[in-house]
């Protein structure tokens, strides 16, 4: 199948700032995040930044670069310019991969460009179970509900869904989000004109904005464990642990 991987690269972080540059067993984190989509099947790799020191790094290592703004508010912002930038076919298949989730495996990536042809929704998305209470409680994980067909219902930062009794808690109904995103760019496009609802500005969650406009995501569980993304030094130090 044809697709290619875009990953936004952003050097700054709140959290863990340069975190894309920080160093695991001799390779920057970044190039982690590379291979696998490398490894995937995908036509084109591309990484999409706003930062010369991104970019000089991403090409040491081989890596197809494009420069974008400062100031877009969302990963598929950035690849909405890239698409432009680079005269994209509008029925080109994109998956966008977050440059954090140097774990994330190979097969997932290729899984969820699969998904979107498959499902024949505008967007496909992935998802895999919360592991405990710990988690389905954090504000940090995002978590969805989807109905039978895979079609997303809502994506929230809450504890979704909600038990009315406490004690009726079962992990195995909960589902965490993965941040790994496919569609053409023809919707990519449109989804620069689609407005943005109240419920996306307070959840910080920019899938909310296709919901609102009455577009279907399609929303499976990875096909494998995609292992963990790194947003504090505490993740840093974890992935360190388990990568060669």
């Amino acid at each position: 199948m044809d697709f290619c991987v875009i990953i936004p690269a952003r050097y700054a972080s709140n959290r863990l700032p340069a975190k894309l540059l920080k160093d695991i067993h001799g390779k920057p984190l970044l190039q982690y995040t590379y291979e696998n989509a490398v490894n995937s099947g995908a036509n084109t790799v591309i990484i999409a930044t706003d930062d010369k020191r991104i970019e000089k790094v991403a090409k040491n290592f081989g890596a197809i670069t494009c420069m974008t703004g400062d100031y877009h508010s969302s990963g598929t912002e950035r690849l909405a310019q890239v698409a432009e930038k680079l005269a994209l076919k509008e029925n080109q298949i994109i998956v966008n991969l977050q440059g954090d989730e140097p774990m994330l495996p190979a097969d997932v990536i290729q899984q969820v460009a699969n998904n979107l042809t498959l499902s024949n929704m505008q967007m496909a998305t992935l998802c895999e179970p919360v592991l405990d209470r710990r988690q389905y409680l954090d504000p940090n994980c995002t978590k969805v509900v989807f109905d039978k067909f895979g079609k997303a219902l809502y994506f929230s930062r809450a504890p979704i869904p909600a038990f009315r009794d406490e004690a009726d808690f079962d992990a195995a109904l909960c589902f965490k989000h993965i941040g790994i995103y496919a569609y053409r760019v023809s919707f990519i496009k449109q989804y620069l004109t689609m407005d943005s609802p109240g419920y996306e500005q307070v959840e910080k969650l920019e899938q909310l904005r296709v919901l609102n406009a009455g577009f279907a995501i399609h929303v499976t569980p990875a096909c494998t464990p995609t292992g963990i993304g790194v947003d504090t030094a505490e993740d840093l130090e974890k992935v360190r642990k388990i990568l060669p």
